[in-house]
């Protein structure tokens, strides 16, 4: 028969057992980008985070000119879903109606797993709005199934930690503005983002 004892042991091992898993080996790529630089971070797991720095305002271009995503620094070592969301940034900002045949790369971020509500409503808007689509907050907290949680919607946009893949820049105010991005420092972006697809789509 198991002691207290015996049980406060096994629940302090699985304890550990979790805090090793969480514990793997993050790297961090940086890619330049028509919106600035942006870093990647990720394990052999999958991605964890992507951030927009924001360190230099959209490029002004010309229709012919070329948008493209280049590796400025990487570790010697990059594991397959590392590279994998690298291919899939630098199609989306050089050919971005082949991004969407691109396989994504696995996700390794608490946000992203579990049936929280947050976790839900980003694997809907992945699944269901496509590149050159739009949603307004309302009809996605519909398609997540719960149409009152407008207000939670917003917040998960904000908690989403791999913005571009998870595309929350095509989420909008059903007045048909674009509504904030990046808790309101990147709206430049988002309409940047928005008329790439646009654009881009109907070449």
């Amino acid at each position: 028969m198991a002691t207290g004892g015996d049980t406060l042991r096994r629940d302090q091992g699985s304890k550990m057992k979790k805090q090793r898993e969480s514990q793997c080996t993050q790297k961090t790529i940086s890619l330049l980008s028509p919106l600035g630089t942006i870093q990647v971070s990720g394990c052999e797991n999958g991605v964890h985070t992507i951030q927009i720095l924001m360190d230099v305002a959209p490029a002004e271009r010309s229709g012919e000119a070329p948008l493209s995503c280049v590796v400025n620094d990487s570790p010697a070592e990059t594991s397959p879903e590392m590279q994998r969301c690298i291919e899939w940034l630098q199609a989306y900002f050089s050919e971005p109606q082949t991004a969407g045949s691109l396989p994504l790369p696995a996700f390794h971020h608490p946000a992203l797993q579990g049936d929280a509500f947050t976790s839900r409503v980003l694997q809907v808007l992945l699944r269901d709005v496509k590149f050159g689509e739009t949603v307004s907050y309302k009809r996605l907290a519909e398609m997540a199934g719960n149409p009152r949680a407008v207000r939670a919607v917003g917040g998960a946009m904000r908690r989403n930690p791999v913005p571009l893949l998870i595309p929350c820049h095509r989420v909008i105010s059903s007045s048909g503005q674009s509504g904030p991005y990046m808790s309101g420092k990147g709206d430049h972006l988002k309409q940047w983002l928005l008329t790439h697809e646009r654009q881009r789509g109907e070449g």
